[in-house]
């Protein structure tokens, strides 16, 4: 038998958990997992969740909506072409602040209908937010002069989460966060013990729901087997993540394998997703930024690199024969590269391939680049041809004297990685939201291009599907991107859930 488990995403953000969720399928076609609710607070990320969710009311998406993702036509003509399917799409998604009073209010009524109607049960997914829980977050709290952690509602909000799943009882949830929080503390007391204790009695008794491993693990750590390692599973990036799957203890005893996710033989690179995409130039963010004075401006920073490598010595002498080279390589080229691109491509993994890519296709959207400071565009190249030879970025104490930033901690080691390229031959690193503040962690492996990566190019390390489309300007899509579960790792949890539930 066909089941469909009408699914409720918590603090959504853009959608990746719901976009992997909702792609699984059963023999007859239906969804496993049906979006019957999504809840996220901030305006830009809730305007790309609920364009999305517009884009589940078909089988496959309307020409209109590729029409719009190419700025043809306006988000006012699509909802007039489709207005049952965006009000479908308003009735699925919810603009609330989780955790407040008038959330409340407004949620419990649909809540308790779902749970009314749905006969094969709820799933809950979804991840409170973890500026809180995560080592950079609680480091910049402890620089907060009377900052209390007890007193941080953040640390808090899975609460909200468990209140919800007290109201609903699900016959499963998913619930994701920053490793971060196997560490915190507030008041001397482990966060995260709290939030496995809350979590196993939400169903109102103390054994409630039994949290499943996720991952098969010969680390003794603890809580190793709810550590995701996303490159493990196909994803092309290095992202660690707490990841905890509960199931309700009746539906468990009706459970006889126990299955766990299935790691892949190889990783997939940063090659596997972006090698083959139309190159494209660096914006120059403090000067009037023209092809021609960006040309300029990038011989300049590639001539500059080498002789701050030459000025120290015989140490990065290779690295600066080839910035010179490829110095010359930007003098004589003719046509000088443009900072958007629209031409949609194919990608070298097959898998991720056939994940990612859509013949429907038209314009490839949210791949233009950022502006960046002339005095950054000299430690780009620098880095990048660094790692195009050693396949690695290079620290801070490798960086030429004259190419060093004013930091008076550059020395420190706090800096070691501030200039961090994204080699071909490997994952990414873990995609953030500070990609949002600057690109210093993000720079493009290709010495020539000289710049951070896009947003679409992150998304792409991210496994969005190159159709789906990130509303706002370039700094909030940033921020979605980088605070997203990536989608195919979400699909990956979402076929084991509904392994398990038969």
């Amino acid at each position: 038998m066909n089941r469909t488990f009408k699914t409720i995403d918590l603090f959504a953000g853009p959608g990746g958990l719901a976009e992997g969720f909702s792609s699984l399928r059963s023999k007859d076609g239906s969804r496993v997992f049906e979006i019957a609710l999504s809840v996220e607070k901030e305006p830009s990320a809730f305007s790309t969740l609920r364009l999305r969710a517009f884009v589940r009311q078909f089988e496959t998406p309307p020409d209109a909506y590729y029409r719009y993702i190419a700025g043809k036509i306006s988000r006012s003509d699509l909802i007039c072409q489709y207005p049952a399917e965006w009000a479908a799409a308003e009735h699925e998604t919810a603009m609330l602040e989780l955790g407040t009073g008038d959330a409340q209010a407004a949620l419990d009524p649909r809540l308790d209908k779902i749970r009314r109607e749905a006969s094969h049960g709820t799933v809950v997914i979804g991840g409170p937010p973890c500026q809180a829980y995560s080592l950079v977050g609680r480091a910049r709290n402890r620089g907060i002069e009377g900052y209390d952690p007890a007193g941080d509602h953040r640390h808090f909000l899975y609460r909200e989460y468990i209140r919800i799943l007290r109201l609903l009882e699900p016959v499963a949830f998913v619930m994701e966060n920053v490793k971060g929080i196997l560490s915190s503390k507030v008041g001397g007391e482990g966060i995260f013990d709290r939030v496995l204790c809350d979590l196993r009695s939400a169903g109102g008794s103390s054994d409630s729901y039994t949290l499943l491993p996720l991952v098969s693990s010969s680390d003794k750590g603890r809580h190793s087997g709810h550590i995701i390692r996303c490159e493990d599973f196909g994803i092309p990036q290095t992202r660690h993540r707490v990841i905890l799957l509960g199931i309700r203890n009746d539906v468990m005893a009706n459970i006889s394998l126990r299955r766990t996710l299935q790691p892949f033989s190889s990783q997939s690179t940063v090659a596997s997703v972006l090698d083959g995409m139309p190159p494209l130039r660096s914006g120059l963010s403090k000067v009037e930024d023209t092809a021609e004075n960006w040309q300029s401006a990038v011989i300049d920073a590639f001539e500059k690199a080498a002789l701050a490598c030459r000025s120290d010595g015989s140490r990065q002498i290779e690295v600066a024969s080839k910035l010179a080279v490829y110095a010359q390589k930007l003098r004589d080229r003719g046509e000088i590269l443009a900072r958007k691109s629209e031409t949609v491509t194919s990608v070298r993994d097959d898998r991720l391939g056939s994940w990612l890519c859509d013949a429907r296709l038209t314009a490839l959207p949210n791949h233009e680049t950022r502006g960046h400071m002339e005095a950054d565009l000299a430690r780009y190249a620098f880095a990048a041809v660094f790692c195009e030879i050693y396949d690695r970025s290079p620290k801070a104490e490798e960086f030429p004297r004259k190419l060093a930033p004013a930091h008076s901690n550059w020395d420190s080691g706090k800096f070691a990685d501030r200039f961090r390229v994204q080699g071909w031959k490997a994952p990414s690193t873990t995609v953030t939201s500070h990609i949002s503040k600057d690109g210093h962690y993000f720079i493009h492996p290709d010495p020539m291009q000289c710049r951070s990566l896009t947003v679409r190019e992150a998304a792409r390390l991210q496994t969005f599907p190159d159709n789906y489309f990130f509303e706002g300007n370039r700094t909030q899509q940033f921020v979605q991107v980088g605070n997203a579960v990536p989608p195919l790792l979400a699909r990956q949890i979402a076929e084991l859930l509904a392994s398990l539930l038969g």
